[in-house]
């Protein structure tokens, strides 16, 4: 299973959930309920746009923010 990897990515880069969540809301707007069940993963299904956004604000790839859980 895939999994976001984006909190570890939050530790490496010194940042945290707030910053992240002030980065994303500022180009799209987001509920803090529905920015948080996607950073920890209770969430179903990804859209590719959020996915490119995290990418952009991380300053990554794709497969730097997925993890395979097993």
């Amino acid at each position: 299973m895939l999994q976001l990897n984006v909190i570890e990515l939050l530790k490496q880069k010194k940042k945290s959930k707030y910053w992240l969540f002030n980065q994303l809301n500022s180009i799209k707007p987001m509920s803090y309920t529905n920015f948080n069940k996607l950073i920890l993963n209770k969430t179903q299904s990804i859209k590719y746009a959020n996915i490119e956004l995290l990418c952009n604000i991380l300053e990554c790839t794709p497969n730097d923010i997925f993890k395979d859980v097993k």
